[in-house]
């Protein structure tokens, strides 16, 4: 594959032109429709690339179903955009029995969206059974849910009345609040579920600001206002402001943002090659082209990218300590994310746990050595007789030019990097089952506290059973680790967070490249889309100004 990267690159060439000559076009369009009145200022539009797969919250694995279900369900519990766990369905709740019995009493103003299996009222109450019943389904083998782990550490629950409900956990665990934020976690009417199997993925009734109305798959999903929706705005206003929500399916990145750049949806999220030179400057700021239209928000995302080794591997280049550190010093970060991000995202001189988490340190990982690099490379050839040490990294082709970044960049240190560029659903199998040795990777908060992150490293998480796809194994991590749980001083927590990142760092079994910000481009139209370090998309809070109004 490394000898077809220069054809890959030219004939990306020609894609650019096209855009170039498109975004003219639009531009032109733009300045003909100014004065054209927005007459569906009450519908906030955005495209998923990716597509849906379930609007099941059991399954709400991928970010694309998790921003769809987030608009449909909630929880007994929720996360505000500084990380703060609020009441959501649960009005309050107190932890006892050393930090392992967490007691929730609900609202009881909470309905479940109309439908006709309801009966006379077409609805009903959430009641504490309900999430008895949503819970359990995550454990149903049956269902093969992805968010069983979440319940991994629960010993028991159970409602204990109807507004009352409980759970103990197996042993303390200072992140349990935060876990529960997650959609998997959402609860779910019984006999809706039940009357439609696995067509519930479909159909779903949930509680959330917005209800279900239509999808065709592949090609668009709308939502509409839940009239009935509990939650009020910081006035007393009644949530949600916007009347429906439409979501398209375009499948690339460069179509989503031509259909933004000409008014057809509301936002794009994130920044991509294809338009990243079109709408920021080399330095990340909002070209004047789109100022007058668009607002620009960014903020720390927590999400680490990164490069990692198979530490069972038999190739003797990569099972060298020696070669792995000399990777992590051999490249520039700053430089590659000023030339490939526009100065989006954070340098990775730290761990693996991504800045704004407690734990982080920025002084525990690699700056840029060269030198250093350069003599590690020569002890290896002169200690193993490799004289030309080769190694591969497997990407896929979103990352590509990352790849070939550091591919260069370790060239000139004596290592030569092949890369191997395949599609994303075989790079997770392949990495998951161990049979990739190098291989860029991320991985994204399922819950903002760095044990999250560190789970990656613990020994008895080995993939394909759980996240540990290095197949790190340190003694003194997981002596760490397990000691984390029982500690409930947040301060001493992250001091002993910190001291499990350095132990990774020490053993080099991770390429560090960045830590993501999240970006966010809107219309001006658009008003109270935040934005948070989990990258959730929260539209109960949104609003849409007609363009005779701005």
């Amino acid at each position: 594959m490394a000898a077809n990267l220069q054809h890959i690159s030219y004939m990306q060439k020609p894609s650019r032109l096209l855009f170039k000559y498109l975004m003219i076009c639009l531009c032109l369009w733009s300045c003909n429709s100014k004065d054209k009145t927005n007459k569906d200022h009450l519908v906030f539009r955005y495209n998923e690339h990716k597509n849906i797969g379930s609007l099941d919250p059991a399954f709400s694995k991928d970010i694309a179903d998790i921003w769809a279900t987030h608009q449909l369900f909630n929880g007994l519990v929720q996360m505000d955009d500084q990380l703060n766990v609020q009441s959501c369905i649960a009005k309050n709740w107190v932890v006892t029995d050393s930090a392992t019995t967490y007691t929730f009493t609900l609202r009881n103003d909470v309905f479940f969206h109309k439908h006709e299996l309801f009966g006379t009222d077409s609805t009903r109450t959430v009641i504490a059974s309900d999430f008895e019943y949503s819970l359990n389904r995550l454990k149903n083998k049956s269902i093969a849910s992805p968010g069983s782990w979440v319940l991994n550490k629960v010993e028991s629950y159970s409602a204990l009345n109807d507004s009352t409900f409980q759970i103990k956990l197996k042993q303390p665990f200072p992140a349990f609040l935060g876990l529960l934020t997650m959609k998997y976690c959402s609860v779910v009417p019984e006999e809706i579920v039940e009357h439609y199997g696995s067509e519930f993925r479909s159909n779903p009734i949930g509680t959330g600001p917005f209800k279900f109305k239509r999808w065709e798959e592949n090609i668009k999903l709308v939502f509409r206002r839940n009239n009935s929706y509990f939650e009020k705005d910081k006035d007393g206003n009644s949530l949600p402001h916007l009347e429906a929500v439409a979501i398209t399916f375009l499948p690339d990145k460069q179509s989503e943002f031509l259909q933004f750049a000409q008014g057809n949806i509301d936002f794009v999220s994130g920044l991509d090659a294809s338009y990243k030179d079109e709408i920021l400057t080399s330095d990340g700021a909002l070209r004047s082209l789109y100022s007058e239209d668009v607002n620009m928000i960014r903020g720390p995302y927590l999400n680490t990218e990164y490069l990692a080794f198979f530490m069972e591997t038999e190739v003797a280049e990569l099972q060298a300590l020696k070669l792995r550190k000399a990777i992590n010093l051999g490249f520039d970060r700053a430089k590659m994310m000023t030339y490939l991000r526009n100065g989006i995202g954070i340098p990775a001189s730290g761990g693996f746990i991504p800045k704004g988490l407690p734990g982080f340190d920025e002084t525990i990982g690699f700056s840029y050595q060269p030198e250093k690099a350069k003599a590690l490379v020569a002890e290896f050839k002169s200690e193993t007789g490799i004289t030309n040490p080769e190694i591969t990294l497997t990407t896929t082709s979103n990352y590509l030019s990352f790849c070939e970044f550091i591919q260069r960049e370790l060239q000139k240190i004596g290592l030569l990097v092949n890369v191997d560029v395949i599609p994303a659903s075989s790079l997770k199998d392949a990495k998951a089952n161990g049979q990739l040795d190098f291989f860029r990777a991320s991985w994204v908060a399922d819950y903002p506290d760095a044990e999250n992150y560190l789970s990656l490293y613990f020994s008895k998480n080995f993939a394909p059973n759980g996240p540990n796809y290095t197949h790190y194994s340190s003694e003194e991590f997981d002596r760490l680790y397990e000691a984390s749980y029982l500690e409930t001083n947040p301060e001493l927590r992250a001091e002993l967070y910190t001291k499990m990142d350095s132990l990774i760092m020490t053993s080099a079994p991770i390429v560090p490249l960045f830590y993501d910000e999240v970006v966010r481009f809107t219309r001006k139209e658009v008003e109270g889309l935040g934005i948070n370090t989990t990258n959730l998309l929260e539209l109960k809070q949104v609003r849409k100004v007609e363009s005779n109004e701005l």
